[in-house]
């Protein structure tokens, strides 16, 4: 049996010439007339306090000595950006971030595949059980993961003793290695769910008749997995890597939770607590906190000119 190719969805739709109704139109309107006032408020919300870390951070200010404050100008920057400090918990966050998203993303499509395929009288429950671990609250999350891997009170190490490298006195936050591991794996198995339940939205999208036509063609599950499923949800796709990444990018509470910064563990969220709250260097620590803004601003710009989503055609608009 012969087959044919599989037509490129995603180039098929980039050749329809966009003309936006006017339905499209009024439905746009009444959107912003929906939403534009919680728009307007959320703004304004998260434009203060970023303004004011801004104006902050302009200042060499330390809150145990207010009478000594001074205006510097932008030397708190050139202080964070020429320390070390500053540069290895960049690295160690762009490492927890790239692996966790990477993961999550694999595990979480499978998850959605299973949720979609998956009997319509099992599907309530299986959603149910799969958002078990999102629904718990992170600090807790990350209290239960530091115990169990802990060397006094953890099960881990007596449970898994007969695998290599572990034994009863394995100290799981003792090196960096195994540190960043249980971090990694703790925020894995949290926020998986939240990656399954977008996607499987994005598989909910993809018209079954493009499926049905695909497989009669003699395309193959990856071929139409390739060429039909993941152009059709690519909105969804990129919607579910953008919150992750920034919400991984900002992670803080498994990292003060189970080290504290220590073993070389320190994320950039945690270098601006440490500033900001242990230290009170006002001025540093606001100069951390507008720096790790301008990184997730700059990953945000990244994922949409990568992904160059029309979100209109997404949503069938012409």
């Amino acid at each position: 049996m012969t087959t044919t190719p599989v037509p490129d969805i995603a180039a098929e739709q980039a050749e329809v010439p966009a003309s936006v109704s006017e339905r499209a139109r009024a439905e746009r309107r009444l959107g912003w007339w929906l939403a534009g006032p919680a728009f307007v408020v959320m703004l304004l919300v998260t434009a203060y306090p970023i303004a004011q870390a801004f104006y902050e951070s302009l200042f060499q200010y330390r809150l145990t000595d207010p009478e000594a404050r001074e205006f510097i100008g932008l030397s708190n920057y050139g202080v964070v950006l020429t320390d070390g400090v500053w540069w290895s918990a960049v690295g160690v966050t762009v490492l927890i971030t790239v692996i966790t998203v990477a993961v999550e993303a694999v595990l979480g499509f499978a998850l959605a595949l299973v949720m979609h395929r998956a009997l319509r009288a099992l599907r309530p429950l299986l959603r149910t059980v799969i958002l078990v671990p999102y629904a718990i609250i992170t600090v807790v999350s990350a209290f239960a993961w530091f115990y169990a891997f802990d060397i006094s009170t953890g099960f881990v190490n007596s449970w898994f003793g007969w695998l290599p490298g572990i034994s009863a006195d394995t100290n799981w936050f003792g090196e960096f290695g195994t540190s960043v591991t249980v971090i990694i794996a703790s925020e894995i198995w949290k926020t998986t769910p939240f990656i399954s339940l977008l996607l499987l939205a994005g598989l909910a999208q993809v018209p079954d008749d493009l499926q049905e036509a695909a497989k009669v063609d003699g395309a193959t599950w990856w071929q139409r997995m390739y060429k039909v499923t993941i152009p059709n949800m690519k909105a969804a796709v990129m919607v579910a890597l953008l919150f992750r990444t920034l919400d991984a990018f900002r992670i803080f509470d498994n990292v003060f939770i189970m080290t504290q910064g220590a073993n070389n563990t320190e994320v950039v969220s945690f270098l601006a607590y440490r500033q900001t709250i242990s230290r009170l260097e006002i001025g540093l620590g606001s100069a951390v906190s507008v720096l790790l803004f301008l990184c997730v601003v700059l990953i945000s710009f990244t994922f949409i000119k990568l992904f160059k989503v029309d979100l209109a055609s997404a949503r069938g608009e012409r």
